[in-house]
């Protein structure tokens, strides 16, 4: 396990990841895993889902009781970005708020990032994006 926190998860999204894994009925499942992809109308966007547990290379944050994995390729698009649980106007779900982003569609489920972003590079203005879909971006 990492002695570095690069990502950070709230209380209440810790909470809502273990009412998920509850309803998921699986003991298999044991961990958070959020990745960067490509795509979307901003050209990167979130995968959040469930995971049975670390695989090589991971790096592996614990915070209120939940474990996060994060793979290789997306641990530089996510240092210092936190993740959260919104329940409002604008919808509800996970939101990840990304000191490594420059730009964001409307909707705020896809987003760019800095040119050249490296692993302790400056950040940044951090913007948020939601990890869930949205049908405005198929207008895009």
């Amino acid at each position: 396990m990492s002695t570095q926190t690069m990502i950070t998860i709230t209380e209440k999204a810790a909470q809502k990841v273990h009412e998920f894994l509850e309803a998921e009925n699986d003991p298999e499942l044991q961990a958070l895993r959020v990745a960067v992809q490509g795509g979307g109308c901003s050209g990167f966007q979130y995968a959040l889902g469930f995971d049975t547990g670390p695989q090589d290379g991971d790096e592996v944050i614990e915070a209120h009781g939940v474990k996060v994995l994060v793979d290789p390729f997306s641990m530089p698009y996510l240092n210092g970005a936190d993740i959260d649980f919104v329940d409002g106007l604008n919808g509800t779900g996970f939101s990840i708020t990304n000191p490594n982003t420059v730009a964001g569609c409307g909707c705020g489920t896809s987003f760019q990032l800095k040119e050249g972003e490296e692993e302790g590079a400056e950040q940044g203005e951090a913007l948020t994006a939601s990890a869930g879909g949205c049908s405005s971006c198929a207008s895009h």
